[in-house]
């Protein structure tokens, strides 16, 4: 016969409600305590009935996780982390990508609100077409990313300070001609907009005028989409002193278009990143970037919508995640 959670409790030496708590995650249990549990769960091969436990206290077991672009390699690390810390806590994920549209946004917020999944971690990339407005039932929702408003929990890493302070770094040493990759024309990010308004006001407290012709768009933020802004833009101005890509993606590929016109980094032109993916600790040069623990922002994430899914009516909470500036040799003279 299958076994039942009286039999993982019987085993462990605990209470039924006991495993349970160590299913759901919401309830903390002690590390030795939960072990037992643990083993006794495999000892007995023991697999939890979602469908059965959502009919008791209306939860699937499940949690969505919706990222604006799951190709990104910064869209994976977070993901993983996330799956990670999820499994750890007795909970399944469902991965989905929003491409920036809010209706798929709307789409899986009514999937929470229909007890399909128990809540869910969403980046939101602008706010004013956003699935999170006023007046709209919102399920247990935390947001990851920029995107301020007053309604749902949030984690965030401050990308106006991180755009400031990177901005003042490559400036320390002496440049002047500071350009950026990855300014919007078009619906603005949230992302976009505060690392841009950074950049700004470092080179404002530095006494260094703003030049527009400094300022590179790049709508998407793939090395696809940035090595073709750049190339388009150097074959029209002169090179700067140092650039500061908005996400390692894009400086990955603007390292790509520099490499083939013979320009040397940093000798000629130094080049930072924003978000301390793996991959641009293995470029060529090694890129100096923006680093954030992504593990803390999954973690703080998960405690903050298991937090919400036991009580609604709590007050907005915002959690700021710490940022270092991580210099390697594309800055280095």
């Amino acid at each position: 016969m299958r076994a039942t959670v009286k039999d993982v409790a019987r085993r462990a030496g605990v209470s039924p409600k006991t495993v349970s708590n160590v299913m759901n995650g919401i309830v903390p249990v002690s590390g030795p305590t939960r072990l037992r549990v643990e083993q006794a769960m495999a000892e007995l091969d023991y697999v939890p009935n979602l469908s059965a436990r959502g009919l008791r206290n209306g939860r699937s077991g499940v949690i969505g996780l919706a990222l604006p672009d799951l190709a990104t390699p910064f869209s994976a690390e977070i993901a993983q982390s996330i799956v990670e810390i999820a499994h750890e806590q007795g909970f399944s994920v469902q991965i989905e990508e929003t491409g920036s549209d809010p209706q798929r946004e709307q789409e899986l917020m009514t999937r929470a609100r229909a007890n399909l999944i128990d809540g869910l971690i969403l980046n939101p990339v602008v706010l004013d077409e956003s699935a999170v407005k006023v007046g709209i039932a919102l399920p247990p929702v935390v947001l990851l990313g920029e995107v301020s408003q007053q309604l749902a929990d949030r984690v965030f890493v401050d990308s106006f300070a991180a755009a400031r302070d990177m901005t003042l770094a490559l400036a320390s040493s002496g440049r002047r001609r500071i350009a950026v990759l990855g300014t919007t024309q078009g619906r603005g990010s949230a992302a976009a907009l505060q690392r841009t308004q950074g950049y700004e006001a470092a080179l404002d407290s530095l006494g260094i005028p703003r030049d527009e012709s400094l300022m590179i768009p790049c709508e998407k933020w793939t090395p696809e989409t940035a090595a073709k802004a750049l190339g388009a833009y150097l074959e029209a101005n002169p090179v700067p002193e140092a650039l500061f890509c908005f996400t390692d993606s894009m400086a990955i590929g603007a390292l790509n278009v520099l490499w083939k016109r013979g320009l040397r980094v940093p000798e000629d032109i130094a080049v930072a990143g924003f978000d301390d993916i793996a991959d641009g600790r293995y470029a060529v040069p090694s890129l100096t970037t923006v680093s954030f623990d992504k593990r803390t922002i999954a973690s703080e994430a998960l405690r903050l919508l298991t937090e919400r899914m036991a009580d609604r009516g709590s007050a907005q909470r915002v959690v700021s995640v710490e940022y270092t500036i991580v210099e390697r040799d594309s800055t280095r003279t």
